[in-house]
């Protein structure tokens, strides 16, 4: 089991939260970016650098991650290729992708962008608050205590 991180846009305090599990319970992380990423020495934590484009991290984790990982991404698109490959899905702010709920989000999304590309002004997500770190720190180590059951 493996952690995947989505890091070009991961907030600091869900990288630090992430840090301090892989740490605690030994399993490997690996965070995946198209730019240098300075992270503490450990044998559990690596980082990818992958090449500069559109969603070439993405690709990575997609053609990495197996089933029974779990990736941390606000990128719906890569959560909806790796739901269904049974990888465990969450968005820093603590949301879970699940088969349940993947395809609405994709389709809400989907639709946002079509109105960002014909003109419309959406806005875009609330800053990163304390809440949303608590609530990523909840549901990750639901998550992995999920996850780690079989080990």
């Amino acid at each position: 089991m493996r952690i995947w991180v989505d890091a070009d846009a991961c907030p600091g305090p869900v990288r630090d939260i992430l840090l301090r599990a892989a740490q605690r319970l030994r399993v490997p992380t690996v965070f995946v970016a198209n730019k240098r990423l300075s992270l503490p020495a450990s044998e559990l934590v690596s980082t990818v650098q992958v090449g500069a484009g559109l969603d070439v991290a993405d690709r990575h984790i997609a053609a990495s991650a197996q089933a029974g990982d779990l990736a941390i991404t606000q990128d719906i698109p890569l959560a909806a290729l790796l739901v269904p490959k049974g990888v465990g899905v969450m968005d820093p702010r603590g949301e879970l992708f699940t088969e349940e709920n993947i395809d609405e989000r994709l389709s809400v999304r989907n639709f946002m962008q079509e109105l960002r590309d014909s003109g419309v002004t959406t806005g875009g997500p609330s800053g990163f608050s304390a809440q949303d770190s608590q609530r990523f720190a909840a549901t990750l180590d639901r998550e992995l205590t999920r996850l780690l059951k079989p080990r």
